[in-house]
């Protein structure tokens, strides 16, 4: 019998401190599936959530978690895309409203029979607090 998906291990990637895989539900599902009372409460987290997101495709959060100056007005996933991880780098607080978290996320796109494109996404990206929220503004590729 499969296991639900909150039970699995959370797509960021983030181990307990025994090292052992947390769950969807215990990470980054509680910001994504509950966005309006459970903000993440950090840039590293809310970027976290959000390559969660990205691979659960879910939209909603990520355009809720991008800030209003720079969010677009629709947001396409790349049919086929397989993420395969994520790697935080840095994650460094500028002051108490403004953090830049810097990773690599890998995926694979899809193709014709074992093929498709592998993408490495390297990244720094800066984070914005506002009202107690967390929210992405943009990013510079490395």
């Amino acid at each position: 019998m499969p296991q639900p998906s909150s039970t699995l291990p959370c797509p960021c990637g983030a181990l307990s401190p025994r090292r052992k895989p947390l769950a969807y539900a215990d990470c980054c599902g509680r910001y994504v599936e509950h966005f309006d009372t459970t903000p993440a409460p950090d840039a590293e987290r809310l970027m976290r959530s959000r390559y969660s997101a990205f691979v659960r495709e879910r939209r909603d959060y990520l355009l809720a978690t991008w800030h209003a100056s720079q969010r677009p007005a629709t947001l396409e996933f790349e049919p086929g895309a397989h993420w395969l991880g994520l790697a935080v780098r840095r994650h460094r607080v500028l002051d108490a409203d403004h953090a830049e978290v810097e990773f690599v996320a890998r995926y694979r796109t899809a193709g014709l029979g074992a093929g498709g494109r592998a993408v490495r996404l390297h990244e720094r990206s800066r984070f914005v607090r506002e009202d107690g929220r967390w929210y992405y503004v943009d990013g510079d590729s490395r």
